[in-house]
């Protein structure tokens, strides 16, 4: 059923690939410019889709099939490009940021197929609101990486050699802290969800 937040919710997911080729070039900050717009774009659809959708009375179950796929495509699509890219790179602790955003795939990918287990047993899985936080932080935190690269550039892996002043990639470090806050939302929401899910399994 191809209503209009359908379509907007398929528009988020045909805009990935466009979204990873922006920020395949690391040091393409014009790149970074357009890729920070068009996340901001797809981050507007996510919330106008589900808005029109209720407003309309036009929810269906291909929206609600496609509206959380498309969030994860989002969201794993620039982990894995903006790593790749060392644009979660950082002072003190280097590649060791990614590890934050790995903890952020391995609980969506859990939490799906949590989801996938217990639709058949008719058991629900609400969205509590330190999830919502999770959400909150994760978008914000990649937005910042993503417009660090469109203001600054590749990252300074060190606060202080070849980088002058904190201020110089502050950005980049804000989205860098907000990651690490979703990934620690991400263990306590995720915990939670088990628990729920293991309830059902013996």
């Amino acid at each position: 059923m191809l209503t209009l937040p359908n379509l907007l919710t398929l528009s988020r997911i045909f805009a990935v690939p466009l979204l990873a080729f922006l920020l395949w070039w690391p040091e393409w900050r014009v790149g970074y410019g357009v890729g920070f717009v068009l996340y901001c774009v797809i981050g507007f659809t996510d919330y106008l889709d589900g808005y029109l959708a209720r407003a309309q009375g036009t929810v269906s179950k291909l929206g609600q099939f496609l509206d959380p796929i498309a969030d994860k495509i989002m969201v794993a699509a620039v982990i894995l490009v903006l790593a790749a890219q060392g644009y979660m790179r950082g002072p003190y602790v280097g590649d060791l940021h990614v590890i934050a955003g790995l903890v952020i795939l391995i609980r969506e990918i859990a939490v799906s197929g949590l989801r996938e287990f217990l639709g058949p047993l008719q058991v629900s899985m609400p969205v509590s609101r330190l999830a919502k936080w999770k959400t909150t932080f994760q978008l914000v935190s990649l937005g910042a990486l993503i417009l660090g690269g469109a203001v600054h550039g590749p990252p300074c892996h060190s606060l202080f050699e070849n980088c002058g002043t904190i201020g110089r990639n502050w950005i980049h470090l804000v989205g860098l802290v907000t990651l690490w806050g979703a990934a620690a939302m991400t263990l306590v929401t995720g915990w939670d969800y088990l628990r729920v899910g293991l309830k059902h399994m013996d």
